[in-house]
């Protein structure tokens, strides 16, 4: 991913530098770095400080705090898509005698384990990782705090586990593994489990006077699949670009966009907020966009990556404070500057290459009831099926080869679309999940369940 700071417009630009100054000012944070990355590269980047002539650049470590959580998750999608496991295995099937074993890797990676938010004291992200040196000092005496898949609650000690997962199918450290399967395959060379000069230093402000504390750096150990990482607003735009579109050396579009799907209840107050949580993503919904990604925070250390798909825009902010800016919000405002300056200009329209008949001919209205949906073709090959007007359900379907169609999305996500033809080849009705749906409302001729009035349609006598 190359950097082109010239293709935004002045105007732009300096409305970014603006909201990253003011965000580094108004939270006192000694520096801030931040990114925005469109169409898969890095169009702009900006750093403040609180050092005159010592302004950040894209190659300076932060600590990244729960981002790790992401790069996590991808190694175990990784796992999943090469048949090492099964999202809805039990843990104790891979990694026997945890004591949670009882909770799926999904659920371990949608927070909905029931596993406590932390470890037992003392605090882990302000002590060293040697005092937790096995698994059951991570998760304690009574690692539950819920009843599995009930309830989304933040775990920690949940990713802990599935980095000891990663470890114990690929036989490697965490680390090792995610050096060799995710950092070097996307470029991303600056991200690292220890620092590595330059990087910044953490540090705490003092709430009510302009006087700061130098944080310690600790080895998290155990912990560190849930927090440990270090990375540079450069190596996080490319992972960015990556969570957007995905990458078949490390994992495909397909499976990122799982990552992204929603996978956890939401408690009322996440509802209220528009939040959701995905496989190691958090969803959130801010105004008439929707942003994945994930925010991150350890003693002296802020981070926050966010992703609007729909844009093709993300931007990533570190700072180097305890607390400070509000640095999701701040990457957030960072996209929607830049969507509503320059909004994305869409591909030229063009005509498929080439186009089957026979699914040609299933195009156009059909009814549910009396209900019309309309089915098209779409650009990958498949077809959609969605209301003429108004809300309802509407899914898109993948082409199976054998003239059927599996759900993808919506309401009718993994279910079977069917064209039922009659004897002389002619279609007689769509069969999708044992709805019916038929040219005209209540077809006679049509297997509608229940039957039709032989009458057939007719007013007020």
């Amino acid at each position: 991913m190359t950097t082109s700071q010239e293709e935004l417009l002045p105007a732009t630009r300096r409305a970014l530098l603006h909201r990253i100054a003011t965000a580094q000012a108004e939270g006192r944070s000694p520096s801030l770095v931040a990114a925005v990355v469109r169409g898969g590269e890095t169009v702009w980047h900006g750093s403040r400080t609180s050092v005159d002539g010592h302004g950040p650049d894209e190659n300076v470590q932060y600590r990244i705090g729960s981002i790790t959580k992401t790069f996590t998750a991808v190694l175990v999608l990784r796992l999943r898509d090469e048949g090492l496991l099964d999202l809805g295995d039990p843990l104790e099937k891979h990694l026997p005698g945890t004591g949670a074993g009882e909770a799926t890797i999904a659920e371990l990676l949608a927070h909905t384990g029931g596993l406590a938010a932390e470890s037992p004291a003392p605090w882990w992200e302000r002590t060293p990782g040697s005092l937790r040196p096995e698994l059951s000092d991570v998760l304690g005496e009574q690692p539950h705090r819920h009843p599995v898949g009930r309830r989304f609650h933040y775990s920690n000690p949940g990713y802990t586990l599935l980095g000891a997962l990663v470890e114990e199918l690929k036989g490697a450290r965490w680390e090792d593994v995610l050096r060799s399967d995710v950092l070097e395959p996307l470029g991303l060379h600056r991200t690292s489990g220890h620092p590595q000069a330059p990087h910044a230093g953490g540090w705490a402000v003092h709430p009510w006077a302009d006087v700061m504390l130098p944080e310690p750096i600790e080895d998290l150990g155990r912990m560190a699949p849930a927090g440990q990482l270090w990375s540079t607003s450069g190596d996080l735009a490319r992972f960015a670009a990556f969570l957007a579109k995905g990458d078949d050396r490390v994992l495909s579009a397909e499976s990122v966009l799982e990552m992204r799907t929603p996978a956890a209840p939401a408690e009322a107050e996440e509802v209220a907020a528009g939040a959701a949580y995905g496989l190691g993503m958090q969803i959130q919904h801010r105004g008439r966009r929707t942003f994945v990604g994930h925010g991150g925070s350890l003693p002296g250390f802020l981070a926050g990556l966010m992703i609007s798909v729909e844009d093709d825009l993300a931007a990533v902010v570190l700072t180097n404070c305890t607390s400070g800016p509000l640095v999701s919000t701040v990457a957030a405002d960072l996209v929607r500057i830049v969507a509503e300056a320059e909004p994305r200009i869409p591909e030229p329209w063009r005509p498929l290459p080439e186009v089957d008949r026979s699914v040609l001919e299933l195009t156009g209205p059909w009814y549910w009831g009396t209900n019309a949906f309309a089915l098209r073709l779409t650009a990958d090959g498949g077809v959609s099926l969605g209301p003429l007007s108004g809300n309802g359900r509407r899914s898109r379907f993948r082409a199976d080869g054998d003239g059927t169609w599996t759900g993808l999305d919506g309401y009718y996500a993994g279910e079977l679309l069917t064209a039922v033809r009659r004897a002389d080849g002619s279609v007689s009705h769509l069969d999708l999940g044992s709805f019916v749906f038929t040219r005209q409302p209540y077809e006679e001729e049509a297997p509608v369940p229940g039957g039709v009035d032989p009458e057939g349609w007719r007013g007020i006598r």
